[in-house]
């Protein structure tokens, strides 16, 4: 069903793109798209039968993980398509992002959501001419000239810092006025259903779910993170939901006293599972017993675990921060119920998680 459904997308993107608003701002402007087609991308299950099918085309624009071999070749070609054009904006965000002051930064996430709801499908291949990505990158900062270190090329080859005009930027917070900039750079209106499109992919992306909603980042499940850096996975309420603590227990399964490797913490499927600090992925997969789980390779030779999933988010490889939503949880493996298993090691050797949980 997955090659109909994307033909109708290739369809439904041919048949809605504005080709006057397309030659008249002169900047490659190839695809606005109707959200059908964008919540086709983000909720499909792109490649059903196989291990990553809980992996939606947005997920996989945002991550370097292979695709699935039975991905349907037109929508694979989409996906590799968006990936370039994310390569294209990295180098200007990267630019941006070194002038800007202070905490500032852009929110690259917001950045390539915006992207990936008003190109995705795009009939024109990866690259657009460079002012294309340049254009759309400056809507989301200001520019204002002033002075400061820059770095140079003496005479012997070396490079120096010196005093120098350069363009500071300050990214632009208020969506409104970053969708008001897009439209003038377009040519045409971003409609409030492409904004819509937009905000679901950044919740995908960010929390883990297209939902839109961010209400639970205020709540007891807003991230916690202590002194020394450690972030709670659930949030600030996790003294309240644990339901098993690390040591010898009672196994809930077979009723024999047996010894516990982590912290389970009941939380509901679903509940954005984060990064406990930076780090390396090392495991992103499945095991009998932890289900589909994560390990992260920390600083100082301690790993943390993140397990019983229902879906993760990151892969093998990939560097994380501390609060990055790598997992979604779940009840995989051997379980009685919703929960996450968490557990801290050191030195390979597994501790209490309450040393270091803020």
């Amino acid at each position: 069903m997955a090659a109909p459904v994307a033909l109708l997308a290739k369809a439904a993107t041919l048949a809605l793109t504005d080709e006057k608003a397309r030659k008249g701002i002169g900047w490659c402007i190839v695809a606005i798209l109707s959200p059908i087609i964008v919540l086709f991308a983000l909720l499909c299950s792109v490649a059903a039968g196989t291990a990553e099918h809980n992996v939606s085309a947005a997920e996989f624009c945002f991550s370097d993980v292979a695709l699935p071999a039975d991905l349907p070749e037109e929508y694979k070609a989409s996906i590799e398509n968006m990936r370039a054009h994310f390569g294209e904006l990295d180098a200007l965000l990267e630019d941006i992002g070194d002038r800007t002051e202070g905490d500032e930064s852009l929110d690259e996430i917001r950045v390539k959501a915006i992207f990936y709801a008003l190109f995705f499908g795009a009939e024109e291949p990866a690259p657009f001419d460079s002012d294309v990505y340049q254009k759309f990158v400056d809507c989301f900062a200001t520019f204002e000239e002033t002075t400061g270190t820059i770095t140079e090329t003496d005479d012997d080859g070396n490079e120096v810092e010196v005093e120098g005009t350069i363009m500071a930027a300050t990214p632009i917070t208020d969506l409104d006025e970053i969708y008001q900039k897009l439209s003038e750079a377009l040519g045409a209106e971003v409609t409030a259903e492409q904004k819509s499109n937009a905000e679901s992919i950044y919740s995908l992306i960010k929390y883990g779910a297209p939902s839109g909603d961010e209400s639970w980042e205020t709540g007891d499940n807003a991230p916690l993170v202590g002194a020394d850096g450690f972030c709670s996975p659930i949030g600030a309420n996790w003294r309240s939901i644990v339901t098993s603590e690390f040591g010898y227990r009672i196994d809930p399964i077979s009723g024999q006293s047996d010894g516990h490797s982590g912290m389970d913490l009941a939380v509901p499927q679903g509940t954005p599972v984060r990064a406990a600090l930076s780090g390396t992925v090392i495991v992103a997969g499945y095991e009998g017993s932890y289900g589909n789980y994560v390990m992260i390779e920390h600083a100082n030779n301690l790993r943390t675990v993140y397990a019983h999933c229902s879906q993760l988010t990151v892969h093998s490889g990939q560097q994380v921060q501390a609060g990055t939503v790598v997992a979604l949880s779940g009840a995989i493996g051997r379980v009685t119920g919703p929960h996450l298993h968490f557990e801290v090691r050191v030195n390979n050797q597994r501790t209490n998680p309450r040393y270091y949980l803020p």
